[in-house]
């Protein structure tokens, strides 16, 4: 699990400038092996890899020549925001908002667009969906909850959320204009997640775009295939 190639993840990790070329070795050695195998056994081994949102991971890796080795990548876009930011914000918004967030903006649109811009085709492409969402506990300023200072937040799941949060007493649903993704809030808990009329807006997005489809993290979270058949019954 190589999170990242040059530099991000853990502080802990071995990082160095190389590594974006090794990265591309790395999988060039695979897809050869993989063919080799192949090629013995009549069937067509599947090379993918799931990669990082953001712009530093794409300036990190070569993304035309990894390109050519692979089946498909999945772009994780989902923790754009998180425990690592001073206010609450939205886990996988699909655009961006109009520079009313006191943080970093980030989006799935952009995310996707940072990819194919330096040289990976539409056609290889999965947009990462998440089945989980972020709770933040201890929110204050009021409003609706978003872009508000916290006191800690932890991920929960979609079924988690539908059966202790959605439809509670207190709790307040909000459909975001321009992330196109919903949140909850009740005055001092904020929740950010999918539900199945966001999802309907990212496969949308997919179709609209060309992309390969949709990578789920993960199933598990949604165990009846609420999120999984709204999803599917979008995708072209």
């Amino acid at each position: 699990d190589w999170e990242y190639p040059v530099g991000g993840g853990m502080k802990s990790n071995s990082t160095r400038p190389a590594d974006k070329q090794n990265f591309t070795l790395l999988l060039q050695t695979l897809r050869q092996k993989l063919d080799a195998q192949g090629k013995k056994d009549g069937k067509h081994y599947l090379l993918t890899i799931a990669g990082g949102a953001d712009t530093s991971y794409v300036n990190n890796v070569e993304m035309a020549k990894i390109a050519g080795y692979l089946d498909f990548a999945t772009v994780m876009t989902y923790d754009m925001h998180g425990a690592y930011d001073k206010y609450t914000d939205l886990n996988a918004p699909l655009y961006p908002g109009k520079g009313i967030s006191p943080q970093q903006i980030w989006s799935c649109d952009q995310a996707v667009k940072a990819w194919t811009g330096a040289g990976f085709p539409k056609s290889k492409l999965l947009l990462g969906v998440p089945f989980y969402g972020h709770l933040y506990s201890g929110v204050k300023g009021g409003g609706s909850g978003l872009y508000k200072p916290y006191a800690s937040m932890k991920t929960v799941s979609y079924d988690n959320i539908v059966k202790n949060y959605l439809g509670k007493s207190g709790y307040k649903r909000t459909y975001g204009a321009q992330g196109k993704t919903p949140w909850l809030f009740n005055g001092s808990t904020f929740v950010t997640y999918e539900d199945p009329a966001s999802l309907a807006a990212k496969a949308a997005y997919v179709n609209a775009q060309g992309l390969a489809g949709c990578g789920i993290w993960e199933l598990s979270e949604s165990k009846d295939g609420t999120l999984l058949n709204a999803l599917m019954s979008k995708l072209k």
